[in-house]
Protein backbone atom coordinates (compact mmCIF):
# COMPACT_ATOMS: atom_id res chain seq x y z
CA UNK A 1 0.00 0.00 0.00
CA UNK A 2 1.52 3.47 -1.01
CA UNK A 3 2.40 5.69 1.80
CA UNK A 4 0.18 8.71 2.08
CA UNK A 5 2.50 11.82 1.47
CA UNK A 6 0.12 14.23 3.68
CA UNK A 7 0.40 14.72 7.61
CA UNK A 8 -0.18 11.86 10.29
CA UNK A 9 -4.05 10.75 10.50
CA UNK A 10 -6.38 12.25 12.98
CA UNK A 11 -6.23 8.74 14.75
CA UNK A 12 -2.89 8.79 15.58
CA UNK A 13 -2.19 6.11 18.51
CA UNK A 14 -0.07 9.18 20.33
CA UNK A 15 0.62 7.03 23.18
CA UNK A 16 2.15 3.95 21.09
CA UNK A 17 4.76 6.57 19.73
CA UNK A 18 5.19 7.46 23.23
CA UNK A 19 6.08 3.97 23.97
CA UNK A 20 8.57 3.93 20.92
CA UNK A 21 10.72 6.65 22.39
CA UNK A 22 10.51 5.61 25.48
CA UNK A 23 11.82 1.82 24.28
CA UNK A 24 14.98 3.85 22.44
CA UNK A 25 15.56 6.14 25.68
CA UNK A 26 15.44 2.95 28.12
CA UNK A 27 17.45 0.63 26.05
CA UNK A 28 14.48 -2.00 26.01
CA UNK A 29 15.90 -3.69 22.46
CA UNK A 30 14.77 -3.36 19.26
CA UNK A 31 12.10 -6.03 19.66
CA UNK A 32 9.96 -3.78 21.82
CA UNK A 33 11.01 -1.08 19.79
CA UNK A 34 9.66 -2.79 17.04
CA UNK A 35 6.30 -3.90 18.51
CA UNK A 36 5.55 -0.49 19.58
CA UNK A 37 6.65 0.79 16.43
CA UNK A 38 4.20 -1.47 14.91
CA UNK A 39 1.23 -0.07 16.83
CA UNK A 40 2.67 3.39 16.03
CA UNK A 41 1.98 2.54 12.20
CA UNK A 42 -1.09 0.18 12.51
CA UNK A 43 1.37 -2.16 10.66
CA UNK A 44 3.03 -5.54 10.50
CA UNK A 45 6.89 -5.04 10.61
CA UNK A 46 10.10 -6.93 10.01
CA UNK A 47 13.32 -5.36 10.70
CA UNK A 48 16.31 -6.77 8.79
CA UNK A 49 20.01 -5.60 8.72
CA UNK A 50 21.95 -4.50 5.85
CA UNK A 51 23.14 -8.34 5.10
CA UNK A 52 19.64 -9.65 4.83
CA UNK A 53 19.75 -11.08 8.62
CA UNK A 54 16.19 -10.48 10.60
CA UNK A 55 16.49 -8.35 13.81
CA UNK A 56 13.00 -7.98 14.80
CA UNK A 57 9.23 -9.07 14.08
CA UNK A 58 6.34 -7.62 15.01
CA UNK A 59 3.08 -9.44 12.73
CA UNK A 60 -0.17 -10.64 13.52
CA UNK A 61 0.77 -14.36 12.56
CA UNK A 62 3.54 -16.56 11.10
CA UNK A 63 1.86 -16.93 7.77
CA UNK A 64 2.62 -12.76 8.25
CA UNK A 65 5.62 -12.83 9.00
CA UNK A 66 6.65 -15.52 6.18
CA UNK A 67 4.98 -12.78 3.58
CA UNK A 68 6.68 -10.01 5.20
CA UNK A 69 10.31 -11.67 5.25
CA UNK A 70 9.42 -12.53 1.37
CA UNK A 71 8.64 -9.38 0.34
CA UNK A 72 5.20 -10.49 -0.44
CA UNK A 73 2.25 -8.61 -2.06
CA UNK A 74 1.22 -5.62 -0.34
CA UNK A 75 4.65 -5.42 1.49
CA UNK A 76 6.65 -1.48 1.50
CA UNK A 77 10.05 -1.72 2.55
CA UNK A 78 11.48 1.56 3.93
CA UNK A 79 15.28 2.27 3.71
CA UNK A 80 16.94 2.48 6.92
CA UNK A 81 19.81 5.10 7.20
CA UNK A 82 22.01 7.00 9.20
CA UNK A 83 24.54 10.06 8.09
CA UNK A 84 23.38 8.43 4.31
CA UNK A 85 24.77 5.01 5.08
CA UNK A 86 22.44 2.20 4.30
CA UNK A 87 22.14 0.17 7.99
CA UNK A 88 19.17 -1.71 7.25
CA UNK A 89 15.36 -2.20 5.89
CA UNK A 90 11.82 -1.83 7.39
CA UNK A 91 9.58 -4.39 5.80
CA UNK A 92 6.37 -3.49 6.57
CA UNK A 93 2.05 -4.06 5.71
CA UNK A 94 -0.07 -1.18 6.74
CA UNK A 95 -3.86 -1.51 8.13
CA UNK A 96 -4.55 2.13 8.05
CA UNK A 97 -2.58 5.18 6.51
CA UNK A 98 0.47 6.46 8.20
CA UNK A 99 1.68 9.85 7.13
CA UNK A 100 5.10 10.04 5.37
CA UNK A 101 6.18 11.80 8.04
CA UNK A 102 5.36 9.82 10.71
CA UNK A 103 6.74 6.88 8.69
CA UNK A 104 9.67 9.03 8.37
CA UNK A 105 10.22 9.61 11.98
CA UNK A 106 9.72 5.94 13.16
CA UNK A 107 11.96 4.85 10.73
CA UNK A 108 15.05 7.42 12.00
CA UNK A 109 13.81 5.94 15.29
CA UNK A 110 14.63 2.54 14.41
CA UNK A 111 17.42 3.21 12.19
CA UNK A 112 19.36 4.72 15.26
CA UNK A 113 18.66 2.11 17.05
CA UNK A 114 20.64 -0.31 14.45
CA UNK A 115 23.20 1.46 14.56
CA UNK A 116 23.86 1.85 18.30
CA UNK A 117 23.38 -1.60 18.23
CA UNK A 118 25.77 -3.20 15.71
CA UNK A 119 28.00 -0.73 16.08
CA UNK A 120 29.99 -2.86 18.92
CA UNK A 121 29.99 -6.07 16.19
CA UNK A 122 30.82 -3.88 13.05
CA UNK A 123 34.32 -3.30 15.56
CA UNK A 124 34.97 -6.41 16.04
CA UNK A 125 34.48 -6.97 11.61
CA UNK A 126 36.76 -4.37 11.50
CA UNK A 127 39.25 -5.64 14.38
CA UNK A 128 39.36 -8.81 12.81
CA UNK A 129 39.55 -7.52 9.20
CA UNK A 130 42.83 -5.96 10.62
CA UNK A 131 44.31 -9.38 11.86
CA UNK A 132 43.59 -10.90 8.62
CA UNK A 133 45.07 -8.35 6.42
CA UNK A 134 48.26 -7.65 9.00
CA UNK A 135 49.06 -11.76 8.86
CA UNK A 136 48.48 -12.00 4.87
CA UNK A 137 50.45 -9.01 4.35
CA UNK A 138 53.19 -10.17 6.59
CA UNK A 139 53.10 -7.61 8.92
CA UNK A 140 52.45 -9.65 11.57
CA UNK A 141 55.49 -12.46 11.52
CA UNK A 142 56.31 -13.94 14.93
CA UNK A 143 54.48 -16.67 16.00
CA UNK A 144 54.33 -15.27 19.60
CA UNK A 145 53.08 -11.89 17.99
CA UNK A 146 50.64 -13.52 15.66
CA UNK A 147 49.20 -15.61 19.17
CA UNK A 148 48.95 -12.69 20.73
CA UNK A 149 47.09 -10.51 18.28
CA UNK A 150 44.53 -13.64 17.89
CA UNK A 151 44.05 -13.69 21.21
CA UNK A 152 42.65 -9.96 22.15
CA UNK A 153 40.16 -11.17 19.24
CA UNK A 154 39.45 -14.30 21.30
CA UNK A 155 41.05 -16.50 18.80
CA UNK A 156 42.63 -19.43 19.69
CA UNK A 157 45.40 -20.58 17.29
CA UNK A 158 48.01 -22.81 19.39
CA UNK A 159 46.31 -26.24 17.73
CA UNK A 160 46.77 -24.74 14.48
CA UNK A 161 44.27 -23.04 11.29
CA UNK A 162 43.95 -23.02 7.93
CA UNK A 163 42.22 -20.68 5.11
CA UNK A 164 39.40 -20.64 2.72
CA UNK A 165 39.41 -18.18 0.01
CA UNK A 166 36.02 -17.23 -1.39
CA UNK A 167 35.80 -15.52 -4.45
CA UNK A 168 32.13 -14.49 -5.85
CA UNK A 169 31.25 -12.51 -9.18
CA UNK A 170 28.29 -10.98 -10.40
CA UNK A 171 26.48 -11.97 -13.80
CA UNK A 172 23.47 -10.01 -13.02
CA UNK A 173 22.95 -6.75 -11.27
CA UNK A 174 22.67 -7.37 -7.89
CA UNK A 175 20.71 -5.38 -5.06
CA UNK A 176 22.65 -2.85 -2.57
CA UNK A 177 23.83 -4.45 -0.07
CA UNK A 178 25.06 -7.89 -1.18
CA UNK A 179 28.77 -7.81 -0.08
CA UNK A 180 27.89 -8.12 3.59
CA UNK A 181 25.90 -10.77 2.87
CA UNK A 182 28.57 -12.64 1.33
CA UNK A 183 30.51 -11.92 4.32
CA UNK A 184 27.30 -13.22 6.34
CA UNK A 185 27.12 -16.03 4.45
CA UNK A 186 30.66 -17.24 4.57
CA UNK A 187 31.20 -16.71 8.30
CA UNK A 188 27.76 -18.91 8.81
CA UNK A 189 29.10 -21.48 6.42
CA UNK A 190 32.28 -21.78 8.32
CA UNK A 191 31.01 -21.14 12.01
CA UNK A 192 28.29 -24.24 11.42
CA UNK A 193 31.72 -26.48 11.40
CA UNK A 194 34.68 -23.95 13.38
CA UNK A 195 32.49 -22.16 15.75
CA UNK A 196 36.07 -19.51 16.29
CA UNK A 197 36.33 -19.27 12.28
CA UNK A 198 37.10 -14.92 11.55
CA UNK A 199 36.22 -13.86 8.20
CA UNK A 200 36.91 -10.25 6.23
CA UNK A 201 36.19 -8.72 2.83
CA UNK A 202 38.63 -8.84 0.27
CA UNK A 203 38.18 -6.44 -2.71
CA UNK A 204 40.85 -7.58 -5.96
CA UNK A 205 40.04 -5.73 -8.87
CA UNK A 206 42.71 -7.40 -10.95
CA UNK A 207 40.60 -10.48 -10.74
CA UNK A 208 37.21 -8.92 -10.98
CA UNK A 209 35.48 -10.24 -8.06
CA UNK A 210 34.97 -9.60 -4.32
CA UNK A 211 36.60 -12.63 -2.25
CA UNK A 212 36.07 -13.66 1.48
CA UNK A 213 38.84 -14.68 3.34
CA UNK A 214 38.03 -16.82 6.13
CA UNK A 215 40.26 -17.90 9.05
CA UNK A 216 39.62 -21.57 10.54
CA UNK A 217 41.00 -22.18 13.97
CA UNK A 218 42.25 -25.36 15.51
CA UNK A 219 40.96 -27.32 12.78
CA UNK A 220 42.14 -30.97 10.99
CA UNK A 221 41.88 -31.32 7.51
CA UNK A 222 38.58 -33.02 7.93
CA UNK A 223 36.86 -30.50 9.49
CA UNK A 224 38.60 -27.56 7.21
CA UNK A 225 36.97 -29.26 4.17
CA UNK A 226 33.62 -29.54 5.97
CA UNK A 227 33.54 -25.67 6.40
CA UNK A 228 35.01 -24.63 3.01
CA UNK A 229 31.89 -26.63 2.17
CA UNK A 230 29.80 -24.98 4.28
CA UNK A 231 30.97 -21.76 3.02
CA UNK A 232 29.99 -22.62 -0.72
CA UNK A 233 26.62 -23.77 0.56
CA UNK A 234 25.80 -20.82 1.84
CA UNK A 235 27.40 -18.38 -0.53
CA UNK A 236 25.38 -20.35 -3.18
CA UNK A 237 22.08 -19.97 -1.44
CA UNK A 238 21.69 -16.41 -0.58
CA UNK A 239 23.64 -15.41 -4.20
CA UNK A 240 21.83 -17.02 -6.74
CA UNK A 241 22.53 -16.16 -10.18
CA UNK A 242 26.60 -15.61 -8.95
CA UNK A 243 29.38 -17.73 -10.04
CA UNK A 244 32.31 -18.82 -7.07
CA UNK A 245 35.34 -20.47 -6.76
CA UNK A 246 36.61 -21.52 -3.01
CA UNK A 247 40.29 -22.39 -2.64
CA UNK A 248 41.56 -24.31 0.73
CA UNK A 249 44.81 -24.04 2.45
CA UNK A 250 46.35 -27.06 4.60
CA UNK A 251 46.51 -26.45 8.07
CA UNK A 252 49.75 -24.81 9.32
CA UNK A 253 50.56 -26.15 12.83
CA UNK A 254 53.10 -23.17 13.13
CA UNK A 255 51.05 -19.90 13.50
CA UNK A 256 54.23 -18.23 11.57
CA UNK A 257 53.11 -20.27 8.65
CA UNK A 258 49.43 -18.84 8.55
CA UNK A 259 50.74 -16.00 5.48
CA UNK A 260 51.81 -19.07 3.78
CA UNK A 261 48.47 -21.31 4.27
CA UNK A 262 47.02 -17.96 2.99
CA UNK A 263 48.49 -17.90 -0.27
CA UNK A 264 48.16 -21.24 -0.73
CA UNK A 265 43.99 -21.27 -0.27
CA UNK A 266 44.31 -17.98 -2.90
CA UNK A 267 46.25 -19.94 -5.23
CA UNK A 268 43.83 -22.84 -5.22
CA UNK A 269 40.31 -20.23 -5.35
CA UNK A 270 42.73 -18.84 -8.55
CA UNK A 271 43.00 -22.72 -9.87
CA UNK A 272 39.47 -23.14 -9.51
CA UNK A 273 38.34 -19.90 -11.10
CA UNK A 274 35.43 -20.04 -13.83
CA UNK A 275 34.97 -24.32 -12.78
CA UNK A 276 30.95 -23.94 -12.22
CA UNK A 277 30.46 -28.12 -11.83
CA UNK A 278 33.65 -28.29 -9.21
CA UNK A 279 34.05 -25.07 -7.86
CA UNK A 280 35.89 -26.19 -4.63
CA UNK A 281 39.71 -27.04 -4.41
CA UNK A 282 42.22 -27.99 -1.60
CA UNK A 283 45.54 -26.71 -2.14
CA UNK A 284 46.71 -30.14 -1.72
CA UNK A 285 44.57 -30.85 -5.15
CA UNK A 286 46.38 -28.70 -7.44
CA UNK A 287 48.80 -30.74 -8.75
CA UNK A 288 51.53 -28.76 -10.55
CA UNK A 289 50.07 -25.65 -9.83
CA UNK A 290 51.86 -26.32 -5.95
CA UNK A 291 55.58 -25.45 -7.76
CA UNK A 292 54.02 -22.07 -8.62
CA UNK A 293 53.74 -20.76 -5.27
CA UNK A 294 56.85 -19.72 -3.62
CA UNK A 295 56.63 -17.15 -7.59
CA UNK A 296 52.95 -16.30 -6.57
CA UNK A 297 54.12 -15.35 -2.92
CA UNK A 298 57.39 -13.97 -2.98
CA UNK A 299 57.94 -12.51 -6.65
CA UNK A 300 54.32 -12.37 -8.19
CA UNK A 301 56.01 -9.69 -10.50
CA UNK A 302 57.93 -12.33 -12.45
CA UNK A 303 55.48 -14.66 -12.82
CA UNK A 304 53.22 -11.83 -14.16
CA UNK A 305 56.09 -10.97 -16.85
CA UNK A 306 56.60 -14.62 -17.61
CA UNK A 307 52.64 -15.04 -18.29
CA UNK A 308 53.13 -11.76 -20.51
CA UNK A 309 55.74 -13.30 -22.66
CA UNK A 310 53.53 -16.38 -23.60
CA UNK A 311 49.87 -16.28 -23.30
CA UNK A 312 48.98 -12.78 -22.79
CA UNK A 313 48.86 -11.99 -26.26
CA UNK A 314 46.76 -14.71 -27.20
CA UNK A 315 44.13 -13.63 -24.55
CA UNK A 316 44.39 -10.28 -25.61
CA UNK A 317 43.91 -11.48 -29.52
CA UNK A 318 40.81 -13.63 -28.65
CA UNK A 319 39.30 -10.94 -26.07
CA UNK A 320 39.62 -8.48 -29.18
CA UNK A 321 38.66 -10.53 -31.98
CA UNK A 322 36.22 -13.22 -29.99
CA UNK A 323 38.63 -15.97 -31.38
CA UNK A 324 39.83 -19.12 -29.53
CA UNK A 325 43.60 -19.49 -30.00
CA UNK A 326 44.32 -19.70 -26.08
CA UNK A 327 41.47 -22.55 -26.03
CA UNK A 328 42.86 -24.18 -28.67
CA UNK A 329 46.22 -24.24 -27.21
CA UNK A 330 44.61 -26.02 -24.24
CA UNK A 331 43.33 -28.67 -26.20
CA UNK A 332 46.71 -29.12 -28.31
CA UNK A 333 48.16 -29.67 -25.13
CA UNK A 334 45.58 -31.62 -23.73
CA UNK A 335 46.20 -33.88 -26.98
CA UNK A 336 49.47 -34.49 -26.65
CA UNK A 337 50.64 -32.64 -29.28
CA UNK A 338 47.92 -34.13 -32.01
CA UNK A 339 46.21 -31.76 -34.34
CA UNK A 340 43.40 -34.63 -35.08
CA UNK A 341 42.75 -35.30 -31.03
CA UNK A 342 42.72 -31.69 -30.87
CA UNK A 343 40.10 -31.19 -33.76
CA UNK A 344 38.24 -33.67 -32.54
CA UNK A 345 37.94 -32.15 -29.02
CA UNK A 346 36.85 -28.76 -30.92
CA UNK A 347 34.44 -30.01 -33.18
CA UNK A 348 37.03 -28.24 -35.30
CA UNK A 349 38.80 -29.31 -38.85
CA UNK A 350 42.25 -29.79 -38.51
CA UNK A 351 43.28 -27.46 -41.31
CA UNK A 352 41.67 -24.68 -39.07
CA UNK A 353 43.43 -25.95 -35.98
CA UNK A 354 47.43 -25.89 -38.01
CA UNK A 355 46.23 -22.47 -39.31
CA UNK A 356 45.58 -21.61 -35.47
CA UNK A 357 48.68 -22.82 -33.97
CA UNK A 358 50.67 -20.56 -37.03
CA UNK A 359 48.69 -18.00 -35.45
CA UNK A 360 49.76 -18.45 -31.90
CA UNK A 361 53.61 -18.72 -33.37
CA UNK A 362 53.35 -15.34 -35.07
CA UNK A 363 51.60 -13.91 -32.06
CA UNK A 364 54.14 -15.62 -29.16
CA UNK A 365 57.18 -16.47 -31.10
CA UNK A 366 56.36 -19.66 -29.95
CA UNK A 367 56.49 -23.01 -32.20
CA UNK A 368 54.11 -25.68 -30.55
CA UNK A 369 56.01 -27.90 -32.75
CA UNK A 370 58.91 -27.55 -30.76
CA UNK A 371 59.49 -29.39 -26.98
CA UNK A 372 60.29 -25.72 -25.82
CA UNK A 373 57.47 -23.96 -27.34
CA UNK A 374 54.95 -26.66 -25.57
CA UNK A 375 56.47 -26.42 -22.33
CA UNK A 376 56.44 -22.29 -22.33
CA UNK A 377 52.97 -22.27 -23.53
CA UNK A 378 51.99 -24.86 -21.07
CA UNK A 379 53.82 -22.84 -17.83
CA UNK A 380 51.83 -19.52 -19.23
CA UNK A 381 48.93 -21.36 -19.34
CA UNK A 382 49.61 -22.42 -15.31
CA UNK A 383 51.27 -19.07 -14.72
CA UNK A 384 47.74 -17.50 -15.89
CA UNK A 385 45.61 -19.84 -13.46
CA UNK A 386 47.58 -18.84 -10.46
CA UNK A 387 47.56 -15.30 -11.30
CA UNK A 388 43.69 -15.63 -11.17
CA UNK A 389 43.38 -14.66 -14.72
CA UNK A 390 40.39 -16.43 -16.65
CA UNK A 391 40.36 -16.83 -20.45
CA UNK A 392 37.63 -15.48 -22.78
CA UNK A 393 35.23 -17.81 -21.96
CA UNK A 394 36.41 -19.58 -18.89
CA UNK A 395 39.78 -20.60 -17.16
CA UNK A 396 42.63 -22.47 -18.95
CA UNK A 397 42.15 -25.97 -19.40
CA UNK A 398 46.02 -26.95 -20.50
CA UNK A 399 46.74 -30.37 -20.31
CA UNK A 400 47.21 -31.59 -16.11
CA UNK A 401 43.46 -30.35 -15.89
CA UNK A 402 40.46 -32.15 -16.57
CA UNK A 403 37.42 -29.98 -17.36
CA UNK A 404 39.35 -26.77 -15.81
CA UNK A 405 40.43 -28.37 -13.02
CA UNK A 406 43.34 -30.51 -11.84
CA UNK A 407 42.09 -34.15 -11.31
CA UNK A 408 42.63 -35.36 -7.31
CA UNK A 409 44.69 -37.62 -5.98
CA UNK A 410 43.13 -41.49 -6.77
CA UNK A 411 41.00 -39.51 -9.07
Amino acid sequence: MPIPADGPPAGLDLSALDAMTEAVGSGAGLPEIVRAASRALEASLVLVDRSGAVLAVAARSPADEQSLTADGSGVETVELRVADELVGLMRMRTRGEPGLALVRLVATLIASEVERVRAPERASQEAAAGFLRAVLDRELTGGDDILAAAGDLGVDLLAGASFVVARVHQHRASEEGWRPRMLAAAERGARAVVSGAIAALVERAERGGTEVTVLLPGVDDAQARRAAEGVLHELEAVLPGHSFAVGRSRVAADPADLARAGSEALLAANVAEGDAENPLLAFDDTGAYRLLLPAMSEDPAELQRFYAETVEPLVAYDEQYETDLTQTVEAFLDADGNVAGTAARLFTHRHTIRYRLERVRELTGLDVGSTDGREKLSLGLKAMRVLGIARRGGPAKEQGSTGGRVPRRGA
